[in-house]
């Protein structure tokens, strides 16, 4: 199982995160957030993939950033369909990855995620609350039992230290868990993460084997 840190805004932390080695590390574009980024990414390890997250922004504006960051994957937060994903597929650079997001409750229909899973490569869920993101608490993982897809998705959602267990348990199931993504419940202040604490958070996760 991979993990991404998301939420990176300052260039000392980012350098000290990305020691760690995180799988990836997000950057939001998305200018209402107060994680909000628009400085410079220094150079990270290269196999730390940069995502850059964006909210029903144009297909110009997603293609700009990730030329001028080097992104290795986009993850969509907004209301985008699947015509937009399918016209921003066709002029993504090679191997740049398509991460689309879908905000879950109890009440979540998993049958609209079906017609995604030809223009996405994983789809991510977090939980559904007043913002598109970052909102700091956890969604009922059993409701992932209707996932009845077998595209890979991201676990996302007020992930802490104290839901390491969950996560093992949930890591015995059937489902296509491709990574862990965190960020509020590691954080001094939006965009300013506790190194030490991701670090121990990374050393359990690495150690379980996920």
């Amino acid at each position: 199982m991979k993990l991404k840190i998301c939420g990176m805004k300052y260039p000392e932390n980012i350098l000290e995160v990305g020691a760690l080695l995180p799988d990836y590390m997000g950057f939001i574009f998305w200018d209402k957030s107060a994680r909000y980024f628009d400085g410079t990414i220094p150079e990270l390890i290269k196999t730390v993939k940069k995502v850059g997250v964006f909210v029903d922004q144009s297909r110009e504006e997603i293609l700009e950033k990730i030329a001028k960051y080097n992104l290795q994957a986009v993850q969509l937060h907004g209301n985008e369909s699947v015509e937009f994903l399918s016209e921003l597929k066709q002029q993504l650079p090679k191997k740049v990855e398509i991460i689309k997001v879908f905000s879950a409750d109890e009440n979540f229909d998993f049958e609209v995620i079906k017609p995604f899973e030809a223009v996405s490569d994983y789809f991510l869920f977090d939980t559904k609350g007043k913002l598109p993101g970052g909102n700091g608490t956890t969604f009922d993982w059993t409701i992932l039992k209707k996932y009845n897809s077998k595209k890979p998705f991201f676990l996302s959602g007020g992930i802490g230290m104290n839901e390491l267990k969950a996560i093992e348990e949930i890591s015995k199931t059937n489902l296509p868990i491709y990574a862990v993504d965190v960020n509020s419940k590691f954080e001094i202040e939006p965009g300013l993460k506790n190194r030490n604490l991701f670090s121990n958070f990374k050393r359990k996760f690495d150690v379980a084997n996920f």
